[in-house]
């Protein structure tokens, strides 16, 4: 399998990990703790905008601004920040210590963290692809 093919799969995903958190945190979540709003809606719309500008970037030709390097190191620079916001959203996993800590919150997608956990770390591994897909010319 080729590395385009790697990394168009890897956009996909990612996709659907912004998709699926702002459908799934959108109406509570689980968790120990209240995800606010401005950290799921800043999840939203920079993974939106990182979706958009890396498909553009990877479709447009290498002699196009939208293709050029400027284009994919904005690109990169949103989703190393959407997997920064991701690593936050899962701090609502940590456990709570003190007379004031509460029960851990199950949600309807699951009876734990799993798949918050696969879903956001796997986006950092898949955004180190990216990075390494942009710097060896792949795409």
């Amino acid at each position: 399998m080729s590395s385009q093919v790697v990394v168009y799969a890897l956009t996909a995903l990612a996709a659907v990990v912004v998709l699926l958190t702002r459908v799934r945190l959108g109406r509570g979540g689980g968790g120990r703790h209240d995800l606010g709003g401005v950290l799921l809606g800043a999840h939203t719309v920079v993974g939106t905008l990182s979706v958009v500008l890396w498909v553009v970037f990877i479709a447009a030709g290498d002699d196009s601004a939208l293709g050029g390097p400027l284009a994919g190191i904005i690109a990169l620079a949103g989703w190393w920040t959407l997997s920064v916001l991701g690593l936050l959203i899962l701090a609502r996993w940590l456990p709570s210590k003190g007379r004031h800590a509460v029960d851990e919150v199950d949600d309807a997608w699951s009876a734990g963290p799993a798949l918050s956990w696969l879903a956001h770390l796997g986006m950092v591994v898949g955004v180190g692809v990216f990075t390494w897909a942009y710097l060896t010319h792949v795409v």
